[in-house]
């Protein structure tokens, strides 16, 4: 006898509160490490869309990374602000020798990381005004020399369907 039925399409938004819950887990930690600094080894590896425009980059750092960017934060980086008011991230970083403040808004994150403890997100960034094909692309991997050993992903939760 075969089961040709599908799992049922769930009426609560399970997968976006999972998401949600994931991103919410980022930001404490990028929100704790404004507080208190990093604590031990702990570093990050944040990933977001430059392609949005509510994305504040210098034009050298867009121009450079014009769909997607992962910054380090680690030894060299300050004024560190998790605002959850404006739903944005600023964080001060070197680049080429040159200062620059970044300001992510929380929906342009795709990927949190931390190679310390072999822990990472992956998110899909929510919609911003612009709606370029390059916005369904998916987020590249983290640096090969520190791939993460425990991303956390939605379909490890999905239903498998039954086979006959």
């Amino acid at each position: 006898m075969t089961d040709d039925t599908e799992a049922p399409t769930s009426l609560l938004p399970y997968e976006a509160w999972t998401a949600e819950a994931m991103r919410e887990v980022a930001l404490r930690a990028l929100d704790h490490v404004a507080q208190h600094g990093l604590p031990g080894e702990h570093h990050f590896y944040l990933t977001f869309r430059t392609d949005r425009p509510d994305v504040t980059i210098p034009a050298h750092l867009r121009a450079r990374y014009p769909q997607e960017m992962t910054v380090v934060l680690q030894h060299q980086f300050r004024d560190l602000k998790v605002d959850r008011a404006t739903g944005r991230i600023s964080v001060g970083l070197v680049f080429g020798g040159v200062p620059a403040t970044l300001s992510i808004p929380f929906g342009a994150l795709t990927a949190f990381y931390d190679p310390h403890v072999r822990l990472g997100f992956r998110f899909q960034a929510e919609e911003a005004a612009s709606n370029d094909a390059a916005d369904a692309a998916p987020p590249p991997d983290p640096p090969a020399a520190e791939a993460p050993s425990q991303v956390v992903s939605l379909d490890a939760f999905r239903r498998k369907p039954r086979e006959s």
